[in-house]
């Protein structure tokens, strides 16, 4: 029996289970307060997925299945749950904030915190924000994963209460290990970014390209989901038409992230917009050496020449040449990597997270 710290009952709100780095943190911030507070749920209004497998406590789950905006069974099925396990606050992250605002309208007393998870930080002038102002007026507070998040929410949206908290990973030892890798052990550079364009694998190719004209016997390899769209065909069409289909491959949404990054050598993101990646803390819990472009909140994850290197996010020479100091040096990557699991573990700590956050739900 679990024996709760706080009396807090929580639950995180999500739209789907396909991953990404809201809905790793949705499912994490469920399992791991299962120990901090009385009760800690976790509600999926749209879409289960591949993250569906990390959920610890199934009885304290619930798909909604929901089909249209306004969806009043979803609703009622949503109302029923929470007056069942007598939840007093909504996580709500990222865009099922607006399910959220309509549980609240048929159920007052539920408190709404919003988990903005926004990743296009360097574009926020152009995030139309209008339906989410409207709703903000509903929310007791807001958490922001960056601190250009903090600024735009404060400035845009009516909540007073603005906190910024940091991400943090687990891996679950459970899941089971399926994915092996192509390519030679120890001459690996992993990419865990979901296929979309502000993760920037037009990039990547190019970087690919050049790697392989000195390092022929280097792999490259993408991790992330992959919906076969406009986007996703022209980043292949780009990699055959670069002749390098032994030597970059795609594998799609894979649930055994640790043992992807167990069988890889160096990590790399080379996107153009990021709030703080979670992709570059599994990085560093596996001890990996980094380069990455530096967008967002990286640099509070990546520190030059100490756990890796700070790319300009549009800067090619610089980014292959940094590769090219981690590939040509094995001690160099070795040391990179301890100093990134070290980093990694005293900064973004779970218990220090999980503490804040406790913290955050007793002002509501």
């Amino acid at each position: 029996m679990i024996k709760a710290k706080y009396k807090h009952r929580v639950i995180q709100l999500i739209d789907s289970l396909e991953p990404g780095g809201a809905e790793k943190m949705a499912v994490t911030l469920a399992n791991e307060l299962a120990y901090e507070i009385d009760f800690s749920g976790l509600m999926v209004t749209r879409c289960e997925g591949d993250l569906s497998n990390f959920i610890n406590q199934k009885e304290n789950y619930i798909f909604l299945n929901r089909k249209k905006i306004i969806d009043f069974g979803a609703l009622l099925e949503g109302r029923r749950f929470l007056k069942k396990n007598k939840v007093e606050i909504l996580h709500a992250h990222s865009s099922s904030y607006f399910f959220a605002v309509l549980l609240k309208l048929i159920m007052p007393k539920i408190k709404i915190v919003w988990h903005d998870h926004y990743g296009n930080s360097e574009l926020l002038k152009n995030r139309k924000y209008f339906l989410l102002k409207s709703c903000s007026i509903l929310f007791s507070t807001i958490l922001v994963v960056n601190d250009k998040l903090f600024h735009w929410c404060e400035d845009k949206l009516l909540t007073q209460k603005i906190f910024f908290l940091l991400n943090f990973v687990v891996f679950d030892d459970k899941i089971q290990r399926t994915t092996i890798l192509n390519g030679c052990f120890g001459k690996r550079i992993i990419c865990l970014a979901n296929l979309r364009p502000q993760k920037n694998h037009s990039f990547l190719i190019e970087i690919a390209q050049k790697i392989f004209e000195k390092n022929p016997d280097w792999t490259f390899h993408i991790v992330g989901n992959d919906l076969n769209d406009d986007y996703s065909k022209k980043i292949k069409s780009k990699i055959k038409h670069a002749n390098l289909q032994n030597h970059v491959f795609i594998y799609g949404s894979r649930t055994d992230i640790q043992n992807i990054l167990e069988q890889s050598t160096i990590g790399v993101l080379t996107s153009s917009s990021e709030g703080l990646p979670l992709a570059l803390l599994e990085y560093g819990m596996m001890s990996l050496p980094v380069v990455t472009t530096n967008v967002g909140n990286v640099s509070k994850v990546i520190t030059s020449n100490e756990n890796g290197f700070l790319v300009r996010y549009d800067d090619l020479d610089d980014f292959v040449n940094s590769l090219n100091k981690l590939i040509q040096n094995e001690k160099l990557r070795s040391q990179f990597g301890k100093n990134n699991k070290t980093h990694i573990e005293f900064v973004f700590s779970k218990n220090a997270t999980l503490k804040q956050l406790t913290q955050i739900y007793k002002t509501i």
